[in-house]
């Protein structure tokens, strides 16, 4: 494979190639093609997908998060990722904090797994070592008694001097382990927020059993699928968000020893394929050999092969028998 032919099976692969999604069917086959994508692309550029290209159809002047309520493109892209959250066709995720990272729905009860609270019906506690801040624990509260719940009304519940600013990193710290999601959206009102628990029950259980072994090799190997082929670094940076680069270089040893991937030379650069699957040989149908009838019809001698005597009869023995 050539670079050419990397970036045009990408191309292909992400909608890039005046392919735009269009429908809600089209987003949902979208995403459960790729896996996960970011709405937005970011700069530095990470090698994902993003949502708002497959919108477009293409790659250049893409907005980024900072821009993208200039741009009149990212209308038709939000209605369309709003409607599959409304639907679960896809989950959101803070993981790379400028923008949303969206994964599929088969996709979701493995990142559950991975970076998912295994106890989402328990009550935050706080403490000296509590994972979240007190204003967390409140907003939790408020969102598990009042959800699904506007922004503007949890302010309200939390306290009308509490600022937007600190609003935001208690959603953004209780979002990042999944304790709760976004549901919905309208211009008027903005984001809706509830329990994740309660919005996916089905979901965040599986994942719940799901080990961070599993889940993460299971996403390494969807990721690889998803970008055609990289190199080894490139899957190692882009699982640094979500676990330590040595957890995601495990994994990926683990996939090459089950030769569920494979080295493939792009450009003259090494990198890792999922492994393709052997087309298996066809046995060739067995030769029919016509049947030869051996019992002759009526009054027919038998048939023997040219040029072949027949054998003799063994004589038969004329000696006296003893008595």
């Amino acid at each position: 494979m050539t670079d050419q032919e990397l970036h045009e099976a990408r191309r292909a692969k992400w909608r890039l190639d005046q392919r735009p999604v269009r429908t809600l069917d089209d987003a949902r086959e979208f995403i459960e093609s790729v896996g996960f994508c970011l709405m937005y692309p970011l700069r530095p550029a990470v090698p994902v997908p993003t949502f708002i290209g497959a919108a477009v159809g293409a790659d250049e002047n893409l907005p980024t998060p900072q821009h993208a309520f200039a741009d009149p493109r990212t209308k038709d892209a939000n209605d369309l990722m709003v409607r599959m959250l409304r639907q679960k066709f896809a989950f959101e995720a803070n993981v790379f904090g400028e923008t949303n990272f969206l994964v599929s729905a088969s996709a979701f009860p493995f990142f559950y797994g991975l970076v998912g609270d295994r106890n989402p019906r328990q009550a935050i506690k706080l403490g000296p070592r509590a994972e979240y801040s007190p204003l967390a624990a409140h907003t939790f509260q408020v969102i598990q008694k009042d959800g699904p719940i506007t922004k503007e009304r949890l302010r309200e519940a939390l306290g009308g001097a509490l600022s937007e600013a600190a609003l935001d990193r208690a959603l953004n710290e209780l979002w990042s382990k999944l304790r709760i999601t976004r549901v919905d959206y309208t211009p008027e009102e903005g984001a809706s927020w509830d329990i994740l628990f309660r919005w996916a029950p089905d979901q965040v259980r599986e994942g719940m059993n799901i080990s961070v072994v599993e889940a993460l090799t299971a996403l390494v190997s969807k990721y690889i699928e998803c970008i055609v082929a990289c190199e080894q670094s490139d899957v190692e940076e882009f699982f640094s968000n979500f676990v330590s680069r040595s957890k995601a270089r495990e994994a990926i040893n683990a996939l090459l020893a089950a030769r569920e991937l494979q080295y493939t030379h792009v450009g003259g650069r090494s990198m890792l394929q999922i492994t393709q699957a052997r087309t298996p040989i066809e046995p060739r149908a067995p030769r029919e050999i016509p049947k030869r009838s051996i019992v002759p019809r009526p009054g027919q001698p038998i048939a023997r092969r040219p040029g072949r005597k027949p054998r003799p009869s063994p004589p038969r023995d004329r000696s006296p028998k003893s008595e």
